[in-house]
């Protein structure tokens, strides 16, 4: 049973509706938390370990949505390839390990005006364009029998890969890292 069933069944409407309302504001304030760690840190394994956390809240988010297909997808997808490619990035080049210094752009001052001028002209674009739409309620999404299908019987498989790849992967790294 998906979360908008749950939400149709039951009397308490407004306060479900208050408590996602809740979950979805704790979740995108460690997401702008994380993301804003990601471009200020001088530590580079750093700032991929906070991408991590903002895809991880992504991940969040679509669960909220009802939409765990994505979620799941978005963990491996995201989180266990990219993550991992970003690692193997960072190990394979030989960058520093720890604290950067110089990193930065001189003019680096100037964004924040032209983020800020950007922010209020989409936020002006969103409102203006959709005003007082109401999403209409949805049928059941095709991929749930999808993702079903995957995560019921192929589960344990599909995590003995993962485990063969991740191990794969931390060998790579001590192959690559050998100071």
């Amino acid at each position: 049973m998906n979360l908008h069933a749950l939400i149709a069944q039951t009397d308490a409407e407004p306060t479900v509706n208050v408590a996602l309302n809740i979950g979805f504001g704790l979740i995108a304030t460690v997401m702008i938390f994380a993301a804003f760690s990601v471009v200020t840190t001088k530590n580079v394994v750093h700032a991929a370990l906070y991408l991590v956390l903002v895809l991880a809240g992504v991940a969040a988010q679509f669960i909220l949505a009802s939409a765990e297909f994505l979620a799941v997808a978005q963990v491996m997808v995201y989180i266990g390839a990219v993550m991992v490619l970003f690692l193997f990035g960072i190990m394979l080049t030989r960058a520093q390990i720890g604290k950067e210094d110089g990193l930065n752009n001189q003019g680096w001052q100037l964004g924040i005006p032209v983020a800020v001028v950007l922010f209020g002209l989409l936020g002006y674009v969103i409102f203006n364009t959709f005003e007082d739409d109401v999403l209409e309620e949805r049928a059941p999404f095709p991929t749930e029998q999808l993702s079903d299908q995957y995560l019921s019987a192929y589960l344990v498989p599909f995590l003995a890969v993962s485990f063969v790849l991740l191990a794969a992967a931390i060998g790579a790294i001590v192959l690559a890292r050998k100071d």
